[in-house]
């Protein structure tokens, strides 16, 4: 019973160390793909109960095997901005290209980083068909509401779908000087006009002309103007209408002390702003906030503009897509401004380990790695996601050619131990001649 059981135990130790060298082959062979995680074999002795403590029987060896997902390869740069790594713990969601013309849910799948492109469809692929999940924006670029413990809302980023893009004005400042001769008595009251252009929502250039008119005073000076505001995409119609008093005291002098509306939506104190309905859209136009010499003044001096910005650009034609650290996907246009159109939730598990493997480093959710839970990136656990980057093997192939070392020599080792059994059965059966 000894010697079989030392025979036995050299069997279970070549069945490890092979095993053993299935997984540092497969880690060598992948020591230089992007976010392959290594294969960690580990030997687990196997005690055999004799039942008598003179005698000893060999148990053996036996062989468990891991992949360890949870482990991070090296952060590298690469120049396609769609080429994305997680900085940190977290999986991005993807599916099989393969499955987009099925009918019903999507398979999904977990990547820690991956090699996008559009194909032909504009929908983001990497080379072996994996496509990249995420939650897509309203029109404004914000995002609702989605499931953080399902798939729901997922769907394929399709950066076709966002070629053209208007980017209508919807914030405007205009701080002028007003000259505070024109409204003292024997002014001319003649009025001053400024044109402000605008974008609709069309990416068409539109105008709104602001035009202003001092009350002049009888005995004193009133120091108060009319302001007027039409609109060319609304066929020049007067679409608000607010009297401005300015004061003469020290300090503030120059200053505005009240907008009162005669027209139109309420001046906002708060934040200088008056909210003008054109024809395409509401426009937050600021004009500065009451006693603030940076905002619209009377002061003993001409007509002229302090300060006139707007934002919105004409019609842009879409130049490629960026991801930040927050998995927004934003698409980048010709004209000079960006749009979010897609947000990368970023999944947690509880045991990363437990995940299942499957072809071109993809993962897929089981029992053993608990439920999962999409987060934004960079909040709660998870890390940040980073474009122009991919993460590299975690093989270690100086550990792992050390390792191969070891096993071929416990490998012959074994071997030995089968021949020398052989051996002394020999001499066993050789007893009876």
């Amino acid at each position: 019973m000894t010697i079989s059981s030392s025979l036995a135990a050299g069997v279970s130790g070549l069945n490890a160390n092979a095993q053993r060298l299935a997984s540092i082959s497969d880690n060598i062979a992948n020591s230089a793909t992007m976010g392959y995680k290594r294969v960690e074999t580990d030997f687990h002795a196997m005690v055999l109960e004799s039942g008598n403590a003179s005698r000893f029987n060999a148990g053996g060896v036996r062989s468990s095997t891991a992949r360890l997902i949870d482990e991070r390869g090296q952060l590298q740069t690469t120049q396609n901005a769609t080429d994305i790594a997680m900085n940190g713990r977290g999986f991005m969601p993807v599916t099989r290209q393969a499955a987009l013309t099925q009918q019903g849910e999507l398979p999904l799948s977990l990547m820690t980083t991956g090699s996008f492109r559009p194909d032909d469809s504009g929908i983001l692929t990497d080379p072996v068909g994996n496509v990249l999940l995420g939650w897509p924006a309203r029109q404004d670029g914000s995002f609702p509401s989605f499931p953080r413990d399902s798939t729901d809302g997922l769907e394929p980023i399709n950066i076709f779908h966002n070629q053209y893009s208007a980017n209508p004005t919807t914030e405007m400042t205009m701080h002028v000087n007003l000259p505070s001769d024109d409204s003292a008595p024997g002014a001319s009251g003649d009025p001053y006009d400024i044109t402000l252009e605008y974008f609709g929502n069309l990416g068409q250039k539109e105008s709104l002309n602001v035009v202003f008119t001092p009350t002049v005073g009888g005995a004193a000076p009133s120091n108060q103007w009319t302001m007027q505001v039409t609109d060319s995409a609304s066929g020049g119609a007067v679409i608000a209408e607010y009297t401005l008093d300015f004061n003469t005291g020290n300090p503030g002098g120059g200053t505005m002390t009240s907008v009162t509306t005669v027209t139109g939506n309420a001046y906002d104190p708060a934040t200088g702003t008056v909210d003008l309905t054109a024809g395409g859209g509401t426009i937050a136009l600021n004009i500065g906030e009451l006693n603030d010499n940076s905002a619209i003044t009377q002061l003993d001096s001409v007509f002229a503009p302090s300060s006139l910005a707007k934002n919105g650009t004409s019609v842009g034609t879409l130049l490629g897509v960026e991801i930040d650290a927050g998995g927004i996907v934003s698409a980048v246009y010709d004209s000079g401004f960006t749009r979010s159109i897609y947000q990368v939730p970023i999944i947690d598990v509880a045991n990363p380990n437990g995940l299942k493997s499957g072809d071109g480093q993809t993962y897929s959710v089981t029992g053993e790695s608990g439920d999962m839970f999409l987060w934004d990136a960079g909040e709660g656990p998870v890390g940040e996601t980073v474009g122009y980057t991919r993460e590299a093997s975690t093989t270690d192939v100086a550990n792992e050619l050390t390792t191969l070392i070891q096993t071929q020599r416990a490998y012959s080792s074994n071997a030995k131990i089968i021949q020398t059994v052989d051996e002394m059965l020999q001499e066993t059966t050789n007893l009876k001649r």
